[in-house]
């Protein structure tokens, strides 16, 4: 994809909508542990992964972010055409992949009795989320290797690759987890070894992918090293969205733990509504990346002009499509609600959820659309900072005071567009703060 050169909204829309699939379907694919599990095993066999996936979503947010600075590094060596520098950044990128995949492993490994027992994990689903974690965690330096070698591919405008990768595993894991646990009785040790091998797969059809590549990111396995500098640029733009996403998973874990204080179908509406609005957000989420990518290849190539036409540019086609699934989700509400619960009462707390959430999340394209263009800059830790501050410390506050003193679900779903607005402002100035400086 020439990201230098020509129109804007139809490349951004080609980058950015099979970039958006691929987080629906990383939704599905998380989900049909879920299913299998529930239909085939029990609910004892659900409440163990249920257990773990706040760890699981820390140790994603940490891959995640740590891979958007390989992103912006190598597009901007690809826009400023220094193929040299582009080729050591990708394999100083897969290399970390591998490096930092294994030695969380070995370390999560090690400290998965203490992880437990501090999480509380009732004691008749202890053995199960023990052994859920343990072989999950074999998969972390895939699940690492492909959220780096996504990065890579979108760093050249390729989303379709990872999306297609992403696709044939989750094929690969209906299939095992079925295979797993109807022939060989395997249980949660069967759909913790799909996933494993799923990732697998995946992470195999992108290297593949990179190796057969004949541009700036084609991989060769004797020239896998990691590289001082270029690790440090890495790291300089990938920790600050690594730590930005592992301390937002926290506070939402205070959420979640207010929202359990209000009881069972608080709880269960709030889980069938994050399933359609996390959803919504994957396409407001990806316009966000292709801010960083688009920007990124062109600050390399000394485009500053071209730099803010596409955050504006990504915005406006985000607040399109963000409304448009909006209405769709605000207007059928009570029909997709319906498919996780047929209780009234949770389906009525579920739309209240959905109005305070999706009705005003196109506050979150300033939120994404800035942020994502400032980091395509290589300006990462004031956007981070500033998510931090707006959005956890926001929820956070919110939760220890006015819901303390007011502990309805109306007010805790208030805190969502509150914290957005917040971040939204405080990224407007910041944006424009450091945009006038750039050069």
């Amino acid at each position: 994809m020439d990201m230098l050169s020509g129109s804007l909204w139809d490349k951004i829309l080609m980058f950015s909508i099979p970039l958006a699939l691929t987080g629906v379907l990383q939704q599905l694919f998380n989900a049909a542990d879920v299913v299998v599990l529930g239909q085939f095993v029990g609910k004892n066999a659900i409440a163990a992964v249920g257990n773990n996936i706040s760890l699981i979503g820390i140790l994603v947010n940490l891959f995640i972010g740590l891979s958007l600075g390989a992103n912006v590094v190598i597009a901007q060596a690809i826009g400023a055409r220094r193929e040299h520098d582009a080729k050591v950044a990708v394999h100083t990128s897969i290399m970390f992949a591998t490096l930092i995949g294994s030695a969380i492993m070995l370390g999560a490994e090690f400290a998965a009795d203490p992880i437990l027992d501090l999480m509380n994990v009732p004691q008749e689903v202890r053995s199960m989320a023990e052994i859920y974690l343990r072989v999950y965690l074999i998969g972390l330096p895939f699940m690492s290797l492909y959220n780096f070698a996504s990065a890579v591919l979108r760093s050249k405008g390729d989303t379709k690759t990872p999306l297609l990768a992403l696709a044939a595993a989750s094929v690969l894991n209906i299939l095992l987890n079925l295979a797993f646990t109807l022939w060989f009785n395997m249980g949660v040790l069967g759909v913790a070894a799909a996933t494993v091998l799923a990732n697998a797969l995946a992470a195999g059809i992108l290297l593949i992918a990179l190796n057969r590549s004949t541009s700036f990111i084609h991989l060769r396995v004797k020239s896998l090293q990691v590289n001082g500098a270029a690790l440090a640029q890495i790291v300089r733009i990938g920790l600050p969205a690594a730590i930005q996403g592992m301390v937002f998973s926290l506070a939402n874990l205070i959420i979640q733990a207010a929202i359990n204080s209000l009881g069972a179908d608080a709880m269960a509406a709030s889980a069938a509504a994050f399933t359609i609005e996390i959803n919504v957000y994957c396409f407001l989420g990806a316009f966000g990346q292709a801010a960083t990518t688009f920007v990124g290849q062109n600050y390399g190539a000394g485009k500053l002009d071209r730099c803010r036409r596409v955050t504006w540019v990504s915005i406006k086609l985000n607040a399109v499509v963000t409304a448009a699934l909006t209405v769709l989700v605000l207007a059928f509400g009570r029909e997709l609600l319906a498919l996780f619960q047929s209780d009234p009462k949770v389906i009525e707390l579920g739309l209240t959820r959905l109005w305070y959430i999706v009705g005003p999340e196109i506050i979150c394209i300033f939120m994404d659309g800035l942020s994502g263009a400032l980091r395509g800059y290589g300006i990462s830790t004031p956007p981070a900072v500033l998510t931090l501050l707006g959005v956890c410390g926001v929820r956070i506050t919110w939760v220890y005071t006015l819901f303390e003193a007011h502990p309805t679900y109306d007010v805790l779903m208030a805190t969502y567009p509150a914290s957005w607005l917040l971040t939204a402002i405080l990224m407007g100035f910041a944006y424009k703060y450091y945009v006038k400086r750039v050069r």
